[in-house]
């Protein structure tokens, strides 16, 4: 199966991807993580993101659409993948297309502006290993440790509610007009959030059908 996640931040993308990618056996491929790959392996298009980066640009598309074909052009993607993060705008699904890169639905996790900015302002994530926790909703075992590495979970920046806000206008705007894109082709699939994780995978599961 081809996903790609869609939903705003703090919609609980990365953690349904996690699940589904282990129920499904295939790759999740999150944006920042391969962008982070390919700069450590030094592939031609990872070292393009490193002098964009170094010289305090941000990455253009075209490397951004360079970096995900190289990853689904990998051996572990050919029985499939879910994108996580990418496409973010039209232009970028418009790329995809053109590169011949595939999918069969784009799932989009419904939920409210206000339900975020309060989930999100519980997140706290590990200072090692970038796992994401919620006070609530995923408690770590020991209050402010990671059950992964044993790190610091502390609260990012970006989940301040004003930045959070900020973060929701940009989604409107730039990122939530591909719900449109992929309708017009037959391969949106909308689930509303529910009140737990394991509910709101059961809802994603029926919706995909698996």
């Amino acid at each position: 199966m081809r996903l790609i996640l869609l939903g705003a931040p703090g919609a609980g993308k990365g953690t349904q991807a996690e699940i589904l990618s282990r129920e499904l056996g295939i790759p999740t491929i999150s944006t920042g993580n391969i962008l982070r790959a390919a700069i450590r392996e030094g592939t031609a298009v990872g070292l393009k993101a490193k002098a964009l980066i170094d010289a305090g640009k941000l990455v253009d598309d075209e490397t951004i659409m360079g970096i995900v074909s190289e990853r689904l052009a990998k051996d572990d993607c050919a029985r499939g993948y879910i994108l996580d993060g990418v496409p973010r705008t039209i232009p970028q699904a418009e790329a995809m297309e053109a590169m011949g890169i595939e999918i069969d639905a784009a799932l989009s996790i419904e939920i409210a502006d206000e339900t975020i900015v309060e989930r999100m302002s519980g997140r706290r994530t590990c200072k090692n290993c970038s796992q994401t926790f919620h006070v609530v909703y995923n408690p770590p075992k020991q209050d402010g440790v990671c059950d992964f590495c044993g790190g610091e979970l502390t609260i990012r920046r970006d989940d301040a509610p004003e930045t959070v806000k900020a973060r929701l206008e940009t989604y409107h705007r730039e990122t939530e007009p591909l719900k449109a894109f992929y309708q017009a082709r037959g391969k949106l699939v909308c689930v509303d959030n529910q009140p737990s994780i394991e509910e709101t995978t059961a809802v994603i599961r029926s919706a995909l059908g698996i």
